[in-house]
């Protein structure tokens, strides 16, 4: 597992941060996670993503690979247990995944494929209407599941913009 933070000469720009992975026989695939919004900042609202940290134990890893899963909705995931939302800037929030995907022995990804100069994970977050995009995708969220080795903890991290609920 390899990451980088996007870069640009504009700072105003930076809103990506890639992990890229090895999907077991696929080979390797780029998670392309937003980390500030771009659109919210263009458009005069709070740009910063919000995130929530579900943890929880595991007792094996996941199979590798790609595979097609049912969809994913944040309002089921937040009954079953409760998903506290911090807004965090977007170096903070890099900071973060860093430490999370250098400490971590398997990441599990939820989003859309897309293909550009590689083939990759995007939309890795809540896809409900937003400040900014009035589009309600619903049961078609995207998120991360860091596993550690160590107490065989693992964390799922969901991210929501401004006005998601």
């Amino acid at each position: 597992m390899s990451f980088v933070r996007k870069a640009d000469i504009n700072p105003a720009k930076i809103d990506h941060f890639w992990v890229t992975i090895r999907a077991g026989s696929f080979g390797l695939l780029r998670i392309s996670i937003s980390t500030w919004s771009l659109k919210h900042a263009a458009d005069g609202f709070d740009p910063r993503m919000r995130v929530a940290v579900l943890p929880s134990i595991w007792s094996q890893l996941p199979g590798s690979g790609l595979f097609p899963a049912p969809g994913l909705d944040y309002a089921e995931l937040e009954c079953a247990t409760p998903a506290v939302y911090g807004e965090i800037e977007r170096p903070a929030l890099e900071e973060l995944l860093a430490a999370k995907a250098e400490r971590a022995t398997f990441l599990e990804a939820w989003g859309a494929l897309y293909l550009r100069d590689r083939l990759g994970i995007h939309q890795v977050h809540s896809r409900r209407a937003s400040c900014s995009v009035r589009t309600d995708y619903i049961g078609r969220d995207g998120a991360l599941r860091f596993y550690y080795r160590e107490n065989s903890v693992s964390e799922m991290l969901l991210f929501k913009y401004c006005g998601q609920v």
